[in-house]
């Protein structure tokens, strides 16, 4: 009876390697540096936050308010893009002679 369950020689399990493998280990190596966790550990609380926000039920971002990819993503971008605006004009956004400034 074991016989019959036996796998036949060279017939083992397969591991396939994404072509993408050698650059997700350069950043898994480039993430181990203390500098580079110390960078995003200051950065990526204020991203989480600002999705946060266009996901409260005030700006609308949990539901769609149209029908079709195309008009919920247009939808998004315009909420996404007030979003930056009133944030840049939180941080000071001003116009000078050469343009557009953070003050």
């Amino acid at each position: 009876m074991r016989s019959r369950y036996r796998r036949r020689r060279g017939s083992g399990r397969h591991i396939t390697i994404s072509r993408w493998e050698t650059h997700l280990a350069t950043a898994r190596n480039r993430q181990r540096d203390p500098a580079w966790k110390t960078d995003y550990q200051a950065t990526r609380p204020k991203v989480e936050r600002k999705i946060a926000h266009l996901m409260r039920r005030r700006h609308g971002g949990r539901r769609a308010r149209m029908r079709g990819l195309l008009r919920v993503a247009a939808d998004f971008t315009l909420l996404a893009a007030a979003t930056n605006l009133a944030r840049l004009a939180t941080l000071g956004l001003t116009h000078q002679p050469r343009g557009w400034a953070l003050t």
